[in-house]
């Protein structure tokens, strides 16, 4: 009970606005004050956590932008077409982070020979800037590095590579020079690295760069920001070149996807653009705040009503419930759109239907005699089979709808995403409400009450 209490607390405070207006009036006195709640700010040696703990709006909620790219990928191999739709998703997803807009969401989308990138921007509603941005072709550059400036650490490419201060000067090395980049593991250490191959063409180029740069960096920029900036050990003539360092997997894969953007020649055509207002996104707040009000009202009451004092427990428990998934969402945070708020509103109703089926088990048990005790621990423990196989079927049909492993014969579409995860988050800690938070209650306010 005492852990069921700090987590409602705990969950309260989470859930809470950040923003409390204050107007209190008692004749001549007036208070006129709004109050500010903190985020949450951790910080355990290197490890830090940080969130300002506000709701985080969709493009439908929000209102902003959706633009509609189709790559241009005409002179690309079939076999490379969906990597470098990749790779350019990687890329607008990494300007759109530079030019500072949040919550926004890059996707592909194949039908046939079309491949597209849907690109949501919430807040812009002037999208001429950031569609100018977007719209353009990754151009990836190798720069040459200052000889006569101090190093300082890069962590991208590792402790071999240093990132001088002064400006580096660009080269006629660019992304049309090179012919692929892809992750390979270092035969003697196992450690990932990333390989690249020139054109004939570019070999000629990198090899008198590296000629004139050994001992020295050589920067590699996409779009005029710094990828990595390894360190040239001896002159490279083959055309074949190691980039490697302190990378993970992970990291090695992004740094290929991205060098690959630069070098695969996808231009991006704005198709289609829809500007979504505010006003719209107020407005389908106001009726998804309003449905749920009255969806839970009338949830607890039915539960009052048939149930009485079980019922009052129950709906104490889809409180928890409901703060409970309103700190997850800040927590993470979780984009909310429309559908994901109806996925909320659906999780409401089966949070409740675990109760029920407790209730008529409870309910069956006394009717054949059994003492209270263990008429509730039996009900419980019987009625959780049926919860659980119901839970698992509808977990599944998420888990389909999320689509985690970006299947391209199943969905795709952020929205139906949005709704998939807040339906699976609302199961969840439904299933925890329903099986913890319920039988405790019970224990302690209605078995000791009889």
């Amino acid at each position: 009970m005492l852990t069921i209490l700090v987590i409602s607390l705990l969950s309260l405070y989470i859930s809470l606005p950040r923003r409390i207006p204050v107007n209190l009036g008692i004749g001549k006195w007036q208070l006129e004050k709004t109050l500010f709640l903190p985020g949450i700010e951790w910080k355990l040696g290197q490890l830090s956590f940080s969130r300002d703990l506000e709701i985080k709006q969709g493009l439908d909620l929000k209102g902003g932008t959706q633009i509609v790219l189709e790559a241009q990928v005409q002179d690309v191999p079939e076999s490379e077409r969906a990597a470098a739709l990749e790779s350019a998703k990687t890329v607008i997803a990494r300007r759109i982070d530079l030019y500072g807009i949040s919550e926004s969401v890059v996707q592909t989308a194949k039908n046939d020979q079309t491949y597209r990138l849907i690109v949501e921007l919430p807040g812009v509603t002037d999208a001429n800037e950031a569609r100018a941005l977007i719209g353009q072709t990754a151009k990836l550059e190798f720069w040459e590095m200052p000889q006569d400036q101090p190093p300082a650490h890069d962590p991208v490419a590792g402790p071999e590579s240093q990132q001088p201060q002064a400006q580096p000067q660009p080269t006629d090395l660019t992304g049309q020079d090179l012919q692929k980049a892809a992750v390979e593991f270092d035969q003697t250490s196992g450690e990932p690295v990333v390989s690249l191959v020139f054109t004939d063409e570019g070999r000629e180029k990198f090899a008198e760069i590296t000629k004139r740069n050994v001992g020295r960096q050589v920067g590699i920029y996409l779009d005029g920001a710094p990828l990595t900036t390894p360190v040239v050990k001896v002159p490279i003539t083959d055309g074949r070149a190691i980039i490697s360092g302190s990378m993970g997997v992970k990291e090695a894969k992004q740094l290929a996807i991205s060098l690959n953007a630069g070098a695969l020649p996808v231009g991006m055509t704005v198709v289609k653009e829809t500007n979504i207002g505010a006003t719209l996104g107020k407005e389908s707040i106001s009726a998804s705040v309003r449905a749920g009000l009255v969806g839970l009202l009338a949830v607890a009451a039915f539960m009052i009503i048939v149930y009485r004092r079980l019922g009052i427990l129950a709906d104490i428990a889809l409180v928890i419930y409901g703060l409970i998934t309103m700190a997850i969402y800040k927590l993470f945070p979780i984009t909310l759109t429309l559908p994901g708020v109806a996925g909320f509103l659906l999780s409401i109703g089966m949070a409740t239907d675990a109760n029920i089926l407790i209730f008529e088990r409870l309910k069956e048990e006394l009717a054949r005699g059994l003492p209270l005790r263990a008429a509730v621990e039996l009900g419980f423990g019987r009625a959780w089979d049926s919860i659980k196989d119901a839970n698992v079927t509808t977990l599944l049909v998420a888990f389909i709808l999320y689509n985690p492993f970006e299947w391209q014969f199943l969905n795709t579409s952020g929205m139906v995403r949005g709704f998939a995860l807040t339906l699976t988050i609302g199961i969840l800690i439904s299933m925890f409400t329903g099986i913890v938070v319920s039988r405790t209650l019970i224990r302690m306010f209605y078995i000791k009450g009889k």
